[in-house]
């Protein structure tokens, strides 16, 4: 126990002399920006996944053709799991003598279990709109309100549906879980499930979708884990029929937004472990310069080395606690304030945090502790007792960077902790590396280079450059640590930048929230005269033919030889065939030819990558084709990448014109329809009465709203990550301030004007932060390159601007950084700071 006492008296008597202040405020800094990112990060992907489920209605699905086998739903109910049975079909709803094809949802109590349903009472209009817990009563249904423009219907009216009439009670203007069909041909009509049987609809070899949507009563990170054991459970038990769906299988356009949202976020989670490790380097090393005399006269005493080893570890232990437990403190505290802003711009609470951040903070305090700071005291064992008579004397307190591998191996694993991406994580950490070693490399260059020759004429300048030169080992820390500190933020500004903009483009205003099907060819002219004529931009007309994948290369195209259920889907399903010249803008060609005009009508095809990719087919397979009992053969000679997210028509096939001349075609197109002008609609409608228009504007809302508040989440976590490193930097460099102290001092002593001192100061800390600065825009721009094109999927825009930006920021930031901590010391005269050291 009496190295414990003495660490303990030790830590004392350093925080009552302020010696061991610095590294214990870069450790509380470093734990708190790490805490605070990681709880408000953790609470951001919580109410995003949240957020999208409402799209489904649930945060799980089980979607089937037959009658969902009640073990399904009693094992969720014994998880303690809420649920909800629904069934969909279509049918023609009957008001007199009007008839209208609608798709029937049967619901039951509980519906649905994320979201609310939207309603009204008086119009088929927002105006009056209100939020509905209940399900329409028994006996009464609730309608779209296009199904009540076709039918003209009114609240009162009274409806047949097969054998049964009902009383419409509202219009339904928003369902949540619709997101998961969202090209659904007919407008909704709701109902009670109660109310199925006495329609008469649903008999033996009806076409009906059975839903049981599952919802766990946790939040956060727990909704996940409880429905990926579930999902686990379920798929051995699935049966022909029956697939599982959450917001990323459901939604393709849903799934690339939370995917590139959380690998933000987990980018934005490894700055702030970047910027630890950085801090705890820079404090440590001037910290044990300082307590060399403390050692030294230890070992006068008679300490062994095997005492002095204890008395470090248990100072480093308790630090490590003290440090940590506040840090996570104001992490919490700071990220809950963060949280009460975001909360008013997201409209609703986020969900409470849980404790995985904790965990984070006292794994990174200890481990950067131990493994960066440990090394460095280490050093203080070999200390000579002779340094108390000769200043001079360090012993064999220089150690080679092999002491430094530990901290290497931690920060690898807490960025790839926080990633959660292996691809992720080693594209950062590689670029961090690479830094290290260049930056080391050139801050030594730069110190011989500053040795080779000297500065007559520019006696300010030379003080400066000598500054570097005296302190060859600290300054080549400091340009390492600075330019993975600006890497770290640089990179967060970089790949927010192309994500934001990515957003912005993939989902714009105007992007296409009404699709026509159904069009004949014959009526093309007019459905583009009436459009132009009410001023509706619109889409080009696109032709479709229905078809069904046969075989691969002549063989028989076998379903059950894919193990991926959405690989059985897409090849049991029917395909629409297209044929276009020239290939759309949102497309793009990734491999093989496309095709040229003498090409028109030979049996090519293009295929979208993810679905060659999917049923493993190749440039040069000859795919046969079934159209209306016809074989149809096409030979693959071009893979297309397709952004889905424009909203705008697209293909998984095309081939060149004339190729689908022999086969009936029909015709769709896409087109966004302004707020206001829905009569264009109307008189579309009564002109060529066999259309079918899809409206899909309220999940288009729901889309840009979650992606608004996913914008939110990344200004958010951006801005506060940039404060922490602002903060980090400080820290950093007020470690430096106690020998800045003694030169200032001498330097007085010897005649130096308070203002010479100043700038050859600035001077020392400006080629600093030029160097530090050119390293991380090189090494930024490498990682963001291979972040956007390997991971983020997005492509990757040099900005000069940024990197000029972050260049004219160092120059700035870092001298003033430095002035800002020493500056009391400048107002001082030279006796009083000889009295002071």
């Amino acid at each position: 126990m009496l190295a414990l006492s003495i660490a303990w008296r030790q830590c004392r008597s350093l925080w009552s002399s302020g010696e061991i202040r610095v590294l214990l405020f870069a450790l509380i800094l470093a734990v708190t920006a790490t805490t605070s990112v990681s709880f408000f990060t953790d609470r951001i992907k919580s109410s995003m996944q949240t957020q999208g489920n409402v799209l489904l209605g649930a945060d799980l699905v089980v979607n089937s053709d037959h009658a969902i086998p009640a073990a399904y739903k009693a094992e969720a109910q014994q998880r303690q799991y809420q649920t909800s049975q629904a069934l969909e079909f279509s049918s023609m709803v009957l008001k007199g003598d009007s008839s209208e094809l609608a798709e029937i949802k049967a619901v039951e109590a509980g519906f649905p279990l994320r979201g609310h349903l939207t309603i009204s009472k008086r119009a088929a209009t927002a105006k009056g709109e209100l939020t509905s817990a209940e399900i329409p009563a028994s006996g009464t249904v609730w309608i779209e309100p296009r199904l009540a423009q076709k039918l003209a219907l009114k609240i009162g009216d009274e409806v047949s549906v097969g054998e049964s009439q009902f009383k419409i009670a509202a219009f339904l203007l928003q369902e949540p879980s619709r997101g998961g069909d969202m090209f659904s041909i007919a407008p909704r009509l709701l109902m009670n499930g109660a109310d199925v049987e006495a329609t008469g609809l649903v008999q033996f070899g009806s076409r009906v979708k059975y839903q049981l949507l599952v919802a766990a009563n946790s939040e956060g990170t727990e909704v996940n884990q409880a429905m990926e054991d579930y999902a686990e459970w379920l798929k051995p038990q699935l049966a022909r029929g029956e697939r599982v769906d959450d917001i990323r299988s459901a939604r393709p356009e849903m799934r690339n937004a939370l995917n590139k949202a959380q690998q933000f976020l987990g980018i934005a989670s490894m700055v702030g472990v970047i910027l630890a490790m950085v801090a705890m380097l820079l404090a440590s090393i001037p910290y044990v310069q300082k307590s060399l005399d403390a050692y030294a006269l230890m070992r006068c005493f008679g300490a062994t080395k095997k005492l002095i080893t204890q008395i470090l570890l248990y100072q480093t232990l308790l630090l490590a606690l003290v440090g940590s437990v506040i840090g996570c403190v104001l992490g919490f505290a700071a990220q809950y304030g963060l949280a009460i802003l975001a909360g008013r711009l997201f409209l609703e609470t986020l969900p409470a945090p849980g404790w995985m951040p904790v965990l984070l903070g006292l794994v990174t305090g200890f481990s950067t502790l131990l493994t960066v700071v440990w090394p460095q005291l280490m050093r203080l064992r070999a200390v000579p007792a002779l340094r108390i008579l000769r200043q001079d004397l360090e012993g064999n307190v220089h150690t080679n960077g092999i002491v430094f591998l530990p901290a290497l191996l931690v920060l690898a694993g807490l960025v790839f902790w926080h990633a959660g991406d292996i691809k992720l994580a080693g594209i950062v950490f590689a670029a961090l590396v690479a830094l290290v070693v260049v930056a080391g490399f050139l801050a030594y260059a730069g110190m011989r280079l500053v040795q080779s020759f000297s500065v007559q004429n520019f006696g300010v300048i030379k003080l400066g450059l000598m500054g570097l030169r005296r302190r060859p080992i600290l300054t080549i820390a400091q340009v390492v640590g600075l330019s993975m500190g600006l890497m770290a933020i640089l990179l967060l500004a970089f790949v927010r930048n192309d994500l934001l903009k990515n957003w912005q483009t993939s989902l714009p205003a105007d992007a296409p929230n009404r699709f026509v099907i159904n069009i004949q060819a014959d009526q093309i002219p007019g459905i583009n005269a009436l459009l132009t004529s009410h001023a509706i931009q619109h889409a080009d007309i696109f032709p479709m033919v229905r078809a069904r994948l046969i075989s691969v290369n002549g063989k028989p195209l076998n379903v059950e030889q894919y193990k991926d259920d959405r690989a059985k889907r897409l090849a049991e399903r029917e395909f629409n065939l297209s044929w276009a010249a020239q290939m759309q803008a949102d497309n793009e060609l990734v491999a093989g030819q496309w095709w040229k005009a003498e090409d028109a009508g030979k049996p090519q095809l293009s295929l979208e990558q993810g679905l060659a990719e999917t049923l493993n087919l190749k440039l040069g397979d000859k795919l046969t084709y079934d159209v209306a009992g016809t074989q149809l053969d096409l030979t693959i000679t071009s893979l297309r990448k397709v952004e889905w997210n424009s909203m705008h028509v697209n293909f998984f096939a095309v081939t060149p014109p004339k190729v689908l001349d022999n086969y009936a075609a029909n015709y769709l197109t896409s087109f966004h329809l302004p707020a206001g002008k829905e009569e264009a609609l109307n008189q579309l409608v009564r002109k060529f009465p066999n259309l079918t228009i899809i409206n899909v504007s309220a999940v288009m809302e729901q889309l840009q709203s979650l992606l608004s508040k996913m914008s939110y989440a990344i200004e958010f976590v951006f801005g506060f990550s940039l404060l922490a490193g602002l903060a980090v930097l400080y820290a950093a460099l007020m470690a430096t301030r106690e020998e800045r102290v003694r030169e200032s001092t001498l330097m007085r002593v010897l005649g130096a004007s308070r203002k010479q001192v100043v700038l050859a100061m600035l001077v020392e800390f400006l080629c600093i932060g030029i160097l530090a600065s050119i390293v991380a825009n090189i090494f930024t721009n490498v990682a963001a390159y291979y972040l956007a094109t390997l991971v983020l999927d997005m492509e990757y825009q040099f900005n000069a601007w940024l990197s000029m930006q972050a260049l004219l920021a160092a120059i700035v930031l870092v001298p003033f950084s430095a002035w800002l901590v020493a500056r009391n010391q400048f107002n001082q005269p030279p006796r009083a700071l000889l009295q002071s050291v």
